[in-house]
């Protein structure tokens, strides 16, 4: 009797379990049927939004597909090649304004690696972009997608390891980049303990993890899983970075492991050149003196696509694939476009007036007018009076901020210690104002020489002719003393219309050779006056006020 009573409950908890189990594998079933009906759902959904397609941008049709399509930066395109293109690659930043063709060049430079068969990339080589402006950064170390992190198993998206309690690594794009090339955009964004661990990447060239949960004796952790914690992730890459920031702004220590590429601003007339190409692959004509219109207004070529590209629209609108000026104003107006300050050299040669070269802040060259007037006065009542530059500026260090005293005043007082020197004239004796034009910031002492000549100029009245400029600083001994920025400065001077540039002998380079402009090699205040005022240097006599020296054939009386 026991017994059958036994098996009757046995049986029926067997019913109720085989019930349970039999419920449960029907929902399974029902949810691998609404699964699979729902994703039959989203693929016809994702096909029909995939039929969907709009026009190509005329940004993306006029993107370079080669480094001759890349306008104005012949330079730091054969820097770049020379840095990554070689048997022994290295790593790059490259520094330079908006829209200029960083990103471009950065993206063809593998390719041109690949095809050098002195190059260690290969076929299998990948190029991978990322942003640094985008770039998610957890600092509990949670996720990384730089460098790479551990989803421990109390994490969400542990993945298939987190149930069995295992860590598991999460490569970053060091790691997908091994091999091949790693551009981080914007690199100057990062934030400092992802740069610092970038530092730490590129010394190794591994990439080390750590996690609580990981046990070199846990024998329930998978074998490459050990050897990740035990000797890292490959990442032997090299990196290009691109930043719109100063030299200055970027760490040191990143710095140090570079090599420095410069892209320059676009000239007017290389705008031009691309406002032309973005009509051309627009399918669009323009009107004579269209393109010279664009490049006044467009300060890169990011800016001279879209400005064509909008007046290309407009006349869409209106049934006609020829852009007019009028057009052209249009969008100008409407975009709030402001002309580009483009320094040409003065139609005439004026007493007291010098061009002098400078670099701006973004490292590219710059024509500087300097004028002088000196009025004679009563023996040693004369002043000085400079206006035009920022004397103090106050600039931010890293977390504190620091107050600069421009040089360029002390380079004036040089100036006028040589004068009286030299015995061309005591400024004691004068009233001289030296003005730079447009108030912008001076500093440095390379602007010397042209400060010297606009004030001998204004003392004798003779005219430094208008298509020589000019820069070297000036020793209290007379001597002209190398400067930074030579070449960009002889560029600018070339764009302006100058004929003849003066530098410093020391910043000589075999290259000014080649160039369509005279550069001419000065050792001496003496030799810089000779080269600006010819025989009047040397032989004219004028009238001056007693304390004024006489020059004669032999020299200063």
């Amino acid at each position: 009797m026991f017994s059958s009573v036994l098996v009757l409950v046995q049986f029926f908890f067997s019913v109720i379990i085989g019930i349970y189990f039999l419920g449960q594998l029907r929902t399974q079933q029902g949810n691998r049927d609404a699964i699979r009906e729902d994703s039959k759902k989203e693929l016809e959904r994702l096909r029909r939004l995939e039929q969907i397609k709009l026009t190509q941008p005329l940004s993306e049709k006029t993107r370079p597909s080669n480094f001759n399509e890349i306008v104005g930066q012949a330079q730091g395109i054969k820097a770049l090649q020379a840095a990554l293109c070689g048997p022994n690659p290295q790593h790059v930043i490259i520094y330079g304004p908006p829209g200029v063709g960083k990103t471009a060049a950065a993206r063809l430079v593998l390719d041109k690696a690949i095809s050098m068969h002195m190059s260690p990339f290969t076929s299998e080589s990948k190029f991978i972009e990322t942003d640094a402006t985008t770039m998610r950064f957890d600092e509990r170390n949670i996720a990384d997608p730089l460098i790479g992190s551990v989803h421990d198993p109390i994490y969400q998206g542990a993945g298939a390891y987190g149930p069995a309690g295992v860590p598991q690594p999460k490569p970053g794009a060091v790691t997908k980049a091994h091999g091949g090339i790693l551009f981080i955009d914007e690199v100057g964004e990062l934030h400092p303990v992802q740069m610092n661990r970038l530092l730490k990447v590129l010394e190794d060239r591994r990439v080390f993890l750590e996690s609580a949960y990981y046990s070199s004796g846990d024998k329930n952790i998978p074998p490459h899983v050990h050897r990740i914690f035990q000797e890292g992730l490959p990442a032997d890459f090299r990196l290009i970075g691109a930043t719109t920031r100063a030299p200055e702004d970027i760490p040191a220590a990143i710095r140090s492991r570079c090599v420095e590429v410069f892209f320059r601003p676009l000239s007017c007339k290389e705008v031009e050149q691309i406002a032309d190409n973005a009509a051309k692959k627009g399918g669009f004509t323009l009107d004579a003196g269209g393109a010279a219109m664009v490049a006044r207004y467009a300060n890169n070529g990011r800016d001279a696509v879209n400005i064509v590209q909008i007046a290309g629209s407009v006349a869409l609108m209106e049934g006609r694939y020829h852009i007019t000026i009028a057009d052209l104003e249009w969008v100008i107006e409407f975009g709030q476009h402001s002309p580009r300050l483009e320094r040409r050299i003065a139609a005439g040669s004026e007493v007291g007036v010098v061009n002098g070269l400078a670099v701006t802040a973004d490292r590219c060259g710059a024509v500087m007018e300097i004028e002088a007037t000196a009025e004679p006065c009563e023996r040693g009542k004369g002043s000085i009076t400079v206006t035009g530059i920022v004397e103090q500026e106050e600039i931010d260090g890293r977390g504190q901020k620091l107050r600069r005293t421009s040089t360029a005043r002390a380079a004036v007082d040089n100036v006028l210690t040589v004068l009286r020197e030299k015995g061309l004239a005591d400024s004691d004796d004068y009233h001289i104002h030296l003005n730079f034009p447009g108030g912008a910031p001076v500093d440095g002492p390379s602007a010397g020489i042209a400060m010297l000549c606009a004030i001998y100029s204004a003392m004798y009245g003779v005219a430094v002719p208008c298509t020589v400029a000019m820069t070297g600083e000036v020793s209290i001994m007379g001597k002209v003393k190398p400067v930074g920025g030579v070449v960009s400065k002889v560029d600018a001077a070339m764009q302006a219309g100058v004929n003849k540039v003066l530098i410093p002998a020391d910043n000589h380079q075999e290259l000014f050779d080649t160039l369509p402009i005279e550069v001419i090699r000065v050792r001496t205040v003496d030799e810089v006056l000779l080269h600006c005022f010819g025989e009047n240097a040397k032989r004219k006599t004028v009238s001056v006020p007693q304390t004024m020296h006489v020059m004669t054939a032999e020299g200063y009386k």
